[in-house]
């Protein structure tokens, strides 16, 4: 899955009186699940600026739509706008009730992990946990779960219970439920969730993927489509506010009201995370000119679990590279560009006019086409406190990644997105929330044609984990197999062996198989 961001006390240390220079703070900043990897908040530094699209009207008909009828009245979409809270640095989270008497916990909203998992015992960084020996319809199984992610793990117990949603589908609902006894790196100070409701398909799932993950009970439960849509409202806000940005994650449909514009669709690659096919980037309208396959090494995924756009290593170079040599600051530290420092200007100054637009094409539902889903700097150069009452520091929304490109909220609060599972495909529509100062800060345009672009873009070959745990224990099933027949030729009485003589042929061939873990 993807990486969440909490920002504790603040120590400022100020040095020299009115009239001097401005000094430097360090100001400490910890990023947990699902943000940026950890450390502290970049040192500010101050910078100084250098002296057709098609636009349809909202669709009125079923076209991008998966809204079924609906007799037992279970769904109603428009209860479940601004369900959800939080901001962009330490994810967006949904009230959620959970046992008899309902306990009401906020859980973590995550497109990129496949369990539904809470606090169970207390923890110094969460207000709150689900106590089962107070619930009267728990249920342990009594299986232990480990769920690892990019940053942070945590260790629990599966068992099942009944949820009900306050702001969602009508009714209560039973689910598999991982309480969580031990955790590392996963809640930190300043969260506001206590715990993380994974929307991901169940290949993901621990510690297998029998476990039928969230979205798949409600699904079969509840008789709601195979379907739902996330918005994320914190464009231009800062990334670790008060918490209290909306959005809205709609269970079962699409909800007209949060989109403007078409919905533009990229299908599914492979129902793991959900893996898309990049085809290209560009900054300020140039072309970075890679290779199609090095957008989606080793794949491609859109996550609202990491709080960044994370880029692979030589794409993420490429972009850095282009930014510096389009914008116009006069120089960068390399500091900004890694996240160890921030870039600030008098609050009087915005600093967004001086980047350039990012955008991101995909592959269309019709293969020999493509459309683009941009963002303005808004979003990806983003507000991280005052200092102050001068000065407003920035960071850098983009991170190099080591073994994905992930589209992570930093773009996801630009749009509405739709994760079609019925008809595996994802949708992007322009979010009437992304807006700063009144102007839009991201676009969708299109078709375009990929004549010049490769018909496959993802590597064919790729070894998921499921995939190895399925192989993994093949091979010691095997080997126990044969095991066992040695034994049993030990054990046999020698007169009962066959005694070979010069015309029998004997051959001992052995495999090498060889494992590649993700």
């Amino acid at each position: 899955m993807g990486t969440p961001l909490a920002a504790p006390g603040l120590l400022f240390l100020l040095a020299g009186t009115a009239g001097l220079c401005r000094a430097f703070f360090s100001l400490p900043l910890r990023v947990s699940r699902p943000a940026a990897p950890s450390g502290s908040l970049p040192a500010p530094v101050v910078l100084r600026p250098a002296s057709s699209s098609r636009q349809p009207d909202p669709p009125s008909g079923a076209d991008g739509l998966a809204l079924a009828s609906d007799p037992g009245g279970t769904l109603n979409l428009l209860a479940m706008v601004e369900n959800l809270q939080g901001d962009s640095g330490r994810g967006y989270y949904l009230e959620m009730l959970i046992g008899t008497p309902p306990q009401a916990l906020n859980i973590l909203v995550d497109t990129g992990s496949s369990n539904f998992a809470v606090a169970g015992v207390p923890d110094p960084d969460v207000t709150s946990y689900f106590n089962t020996e107070l619930s009267s319809t728990y249920k342990s199984q009594g299986i232990d779960v480990t769920v690892k992610y990019s940053q942070g793990s945590w260790t629990g117990v599966l068992g099942t219970d009944v949820i009900t949603i306050p702001k969602g589908i009508y009714g209560s609902y039973t689910i598999n439920i991982a309480t969580i006894l031990e955790s590392e790196n996963f809640f930190l100070p300043g969260v506001k969730w206590h715990g993380i409701l994974g929307l991901a398909y169940n290949a993901l799932a621990k510690p297998s993927s029998s476990v039928e993950t969230f979205f798949d009970s409600l699904v079969r439960q509840a008789k709601i489509p195979n379907i739902f849509s996330l918005q994320m409202c914190g464009a231009g806000l800062p990334v670790s506010g008060s918490g209290t940005n909306g959005g809205s994650l709609v269970l079962g449909g699409i909800e007209p009201s949060l989109y403007k514009g078409d919905i533009w669709y990229t299908p599914i690659k492979e129902e793991w995370y959900y893996q898309v096919e990049i085809l290209k980037l560009e900054v300020g309208g140039q072309n970075l000119e890679l290779d199609c396959r090095e957008y989606n090494a080793d794949k491609a995924i859109v996550d609202s679990g990491t709080t960044l756009l994370r880029l692979p290593q030589k794409v993420f170079s490429a972009v850095v590279q282009a930014i510096a040599r389009t914008s116009l600051i006069q120089e960068f530290s390399s500091g900004f560009w890694t996240g160890s420092q921030l870039a600030c200007w008098d609050k009087t100054e915005r600093p967004w006019s001086l980047f350039p637009k990012l955008s991101i094409y995909l592959r269309d539902e019709n293969s020999s086409r493509s459309f683009r889903i941009s963002i303005l700097p808004q979003l990806y150069i983003q507000p991280i406190l005052g200092i102050g009452e001068t000065l407003q520091c920035y960071r850098f929304g983009i991170s190099s990644s080591t073994n994905a490109l992930v589209i992570g909220a930093t773009v996801m609060e630009g749009f509405y997105v739709i994760f079609d599972r019925a008809q595996r495909r994802v949708g992007f529509a322009v979010s009437p929330c992304a807006e700063v100062d009144g102007s839009p800060v991201s676009e969708i345009e299109g078709p375009f044609t990929t004549a010049d672009v490769a018909s496959n873009c993802v590597s064919s070959v790729s070894f998921h984990e499921p995939v190895l745990w399925i192989a993994s224990y093949a091979l010691m099933s095997l080997c126990g197999i044969i095991l066992l027949i040695l034994i049993i030729l030990l054990l046999i009485p020698p007169r009962c062996q066959h005694r070979y003589t010069d015309n029998d042929v004997v051959n001992d061939e052995s495999s090498l198989v060889r494992h590649r873990w993700k």
